[in-house]
């Protein structure tokens, strides 16, 4: 029988710790409460006598907020964490603030004067529970300073489209990406699993930190080199060609993979319309979104890029498409942008490849 999986509750209600060891234990022994606590510094005496396998950890507490907390954990012992507050909804910054802190995933604090809303969250929590518990932390990036940039470039096409997915320890790991990428890069679109009030954040973030133009994608918007648009949270984004001109759509059609934005809505777009132009890149996150899109890219000739097992934050989404034959090149993080740039300047070639040489199936 395996051993439960060890959570440490760090919240300063005592109405929301109760909830939450109930969503966690009521009918299944896969989870323990070890501590329920109601600041950092409690925290960190209950992490001294024994260490969780994972922490849910709220934003807004007495004596210490779970931001600066957070920081100072993964600087000294990093163990997955879960960012469980109100304030996900309501100040993006501060959340992906704890992101950049190094938590695996922010989800909003279920309302507990809404039973059906409740019971949703459980699902949720318990699932993120899991995922966290296998999480391969990374040591936090250090904050970047705004980077000065050069304008725009003022030509209408580009030969190449970069297209990139992503869902958990996405939003560092597109950092690391876009980052080591230039100005004479392909235009570049993106889907992050995020909700809607955190991608305007999130974009601004980018724009402001990488040598990139990065905003919020609009319907319409044409593919330009050295810009990056990122899909707004809650609507998919597609890829359209008219003659040599790319441009991108937004709609709600219902979740694809339960998600919106979907990867594989984005690179499913990207593969009939963009076909050998794309290069593709799939980095860390769970489940298998943008894995049969990855492998329909393929298909069509473009290049693929899957980051790698020991990068990941969470090996699900690259595995999938590796698994069913879409993956090209699995890369470490730190090597898939100055691959994107080579691939963007090499001539388009036929749709005829073989399976990915590192390709490892356990």
């Amino acid at each position: 029988m395996n051993k439960p999986l060890r959570v440490l509750i760090v919240d300063d209600s005592a109405l929301v710790r109760q909830a939450l060891t109930a969503v966690l234990c009521q009918g299944t022994s896969e989870f323990e409460v070890m501590a329920s606590v109601s600041d950092p510094f409690a925290a960190v005496r209950a992490i001294r006598q024994e260490v969780p396998d994972v922490i849910l950890l709220d934003i807004e507490m007495p004596k210490m907020d779970g931001v600066t907390f957070l920081r100072k954990l993964m600087r000294q012992r990093p163990i997955p964490t879960i960012i469980c507050s109100s304030l996900a909804a309501a100040r993006a910054p501060i959340t992906l603030a704890a992101l950049e802190a190094g938590a695996v995933d922010v989800i909003q604090k279920p309302s507990l004067s809404t039973r059906e809303f409740f019971l949703e969250a459980s699902d949720q929590i318990r699932e993120l529970v899991r995922v966290a518990a296998r999480a391969n932390l990374r040591k936090p990036a250090r904050p970047r300073s705004s980077v000065e940039k050069p304008q725009l470039a003022l030509r209408h096409t580009t030969d190449r489209v970069v297209v990139i997915g992503a869902s958990t320890g996405g939003t560092e790991a597109i950092a690391t990406v876009l980052a080591g990428l230039d100005a004479n890069c392909p235009g570049v679109a993106i889907v992050q699993h995020m909700p809607p009030y955190f991608t305007a954040s999130f974009a601004k973030r980018l724009n402001d930190t990488t040598p990139l133009h990065v905003r919020e994608a609009r319907s319409g918007d044409a593919i330009l080199p050295g810009q990056v648009l990122l899909a707004p949270g809650d609507h998919h984004m597609e890829l359209r060609r008219s003659g040599a001109h790319y441009h991108v759509v937004l709609h709600q059609a219902p979740p694809v993979n339960r998600h919106r934005p979907s990867v594989d809505v984005l690179f499913r777009s990207a593969a009939e319309h963009v076909g050998a132009n794309a290069v593709a890149v799939i980095l860390t996150g769970m489940g298998a979104d943008g894995a049969d899109g990855m492998k329909e890219l393929r298909d069509r000739g473009a290049r693929t890029i899957a980051q790698d097992e020991e990068t990941s934050i969470v090996y699900g989404m690259p595995y999938e498409a590796l698994k069913r034959g879409g993956v090209e090149q699995v890369l470490a993080l730190d090597d898939i942008p100055n691959t994107v740039l080579q691939l963007g300047q090499l001539p388009v070639r036929n749709a005829s490849l073989k399976p990915a040489s590192n390709a490892k199936f356990t």
